[in-house]
């Protein structure tokens, strides 16, 4: 099976590593999307998890806690 994302694409995650000043609109851009999924859809997220899978809502804040 093909691995899938969590909040970053592989892209996102190679633009906000990138520090090269040619490449800073890509790496605003990344970060744009990147912070819209936490703060748009995580939320979401969170509230089915919480209400039809708690088990992994708590694996979930186990990893993001740690």
């Amino acid at each position: 099976m093909g691995r899938t994302r969590a909040l970053m694409t592989k892209t996102d995650r190679e633009q906000i590593s990138n520090t090269s000043e040619t490449e800073e609109n890509k790496r605003y851009q990344a970060i744009s999307r990147v912070r819209g999924r936490v703060q748009d859809e995580l939320p979401k997220d969170l509230e089915v998890l919480a209400e039809h899978h708690p088990e992994l809502l708590k694996e979930l804040r186990e990893i993001v806690c740690e």
